[in-house]
């Protein structure tokens, strides 16, 4: 496999857990918005909170980046996902401030 195919794979992947992980975000802000927190919103309140602690742990990079790195010199934002160069760019700053305002929500409608 070349460098090129590798990174590629890469991307694919990133991009699809990139998927899941906002799809788990807007759960989060959907439950809080509705009142209808289940035991899959406090499923994925936690794997959003494990993600940011991976991210801690890499240096507030993904791991998939750090994989990714070693096939690219690019210093795009989005050398390594398939998204648009603005959002990778702002990627944790638009979505952690979702969880917040979701999570939020949660413990409101919780308490």
């Amino acid at each position: 496999m070349t460098n090129h195919h590798r990174l590629l794979l890469i991307k694919w992947v990133h991009t699809v857990i990139w998927a899941i992980f906002v799809a788990l975000i807007f759960y989060v802000v959907y439950s809080g918005i509705s009142g209808r927190i289940t035991m899959w919103t406090w499923i994925g309140i936690g794997l959003v909170i494990g993600e940011g602690i991976v991210l801690a742990i890499f240096g507030m990079s993904c791991p998939l980046t750090v994989m990714a790195r070693r096939y690219s010199d690019s210093e795009r934002a989005n050398f390594d996902i398939f998204l648009p160069e603005w959002l990778a760019r702002y990627n944790k700053v638009i979505f952690t401030t979702l969880f917040l305002i979701g999570l939020g929500m949660v413990a409101w409608r919780s308490w």
